[in-house]
């Protein structure tokens, strides 16, 4: 017999579910458009791997880290971006919907515009982009003397799950600045996309600074770096030391707080289209 709370969550969820398959439908509906798109964010992917190597390839060691140990920070780095911009990154659109006054029809249905907006499409070519971080992943995995225990499978988890969370984060939080720049998505890109940027680079590369703002004001080295160190049994630098990487919920978490701190102040700015 079904739970009647079970029932209540499966309906509660229906018109979200309707929503995103409709957008999945109409992705693939143009089977030449759509292999287009795959295909140009799989060579995004590659392109981004390939910098990573050329700077390896010419410098042996940056940051303490060599070729194999980079392989698992952009593993670990962008997968967790890629799948995190799937579910997350078509938020980027909303300054298009404030000003075409299209926020407003948002308002008008009975359930919690962010979530709205999150279940409003799903881009399944940023699948291809993820594919090869997880690839580069596995390689890393492959190619470095890893102890491995149910430990370390617990780490590999914990930092996926949070990497994903944390970034989705950072995502609603450039939402909700949104309300208020209206044309500063430039601004926020600098902290979304430079984020993911940040985050497969080096920590010990980074003045005192920017160690502080990608460890802990915005802590994209919780993705990363931080679980490739502990992983590798390397010390950290100087505010950041490997065993804070079990600490990576918490950074999820801390960003969420701000995320959603920044769009309760921003839809509360927000005074609709005037349409």
């Amino acid at each position: 017999m079904v739970e009647p709370s079970a029932v209540r969550a499966g309906t509660w969820f229906t018109p979200y579910a309707a929503v995103l398959r409709s957008r999945i439908r109409a992705q693939r509906a143009y089977r030449l458009s759509f292999a287009s798109e795959v295909f140009s964010a799989f060579l995004i992917g590659l392109v981004e791997f390939a910098e990573v190597w050329v700077i390896f390839h010419n410098v042996r060691v940056l940051g303490g880290l060599d070729l194999n140990a980079a392989l698992l920070l952009f593993g670990f780095g962008q997968s967790t971006f890629a799948l995190a911009q799937v579910l997350f990154g078509h938020l980027d659109t909303l300054p298009t919907l404030i000003r075409m006054g299209q926020l407003d029809a948002y308002h008008l249905r009975p359930q919690p515009l962010l979530l709205q907006l999150i279940t409003s499409d799903i881009s399944l070519r940023r699948f291809a982009r993820a594919s090869v971080a997880l690839v580069v992943l596995a390689l890393g995995f492959l190619r470095n003397d890893i102890d491995w225990s149910p430990a370390t499978v617990a780490l590999v988890l914990l930092t996926m799950l949070s990497g994903i969370a944390l970034f989705g984060g950072i995502f609603v939080c450039a939402a909700g600045l949104q309300f208020y720049l209206i044309d500063g998505a430039e601004l926020t890109n600098s902290f979304t996309y430079g984020g993911s940027f940040a985050a497969v680079q080096p920590a010990t590369v980074f003045p005192t600074p920017l160690r502080l703002l990608f460890g802990f004001a915005i802590p994209v080295a919780f993705t990363a770096y931080l679980p490739t160190i502990e992983l590798l049994g390397l010390p950290g630098p100087a505010l950041l030391p490997a065993w804070l990487a079990w600490l990576s919920p918490l950074a999820a978490l801390w960003v969420w707080l701000l995320a959603l701190s920044f769009w309760r102040f921003g839809t509360r700015h927000y005074q609709g289209g005037g349409g």
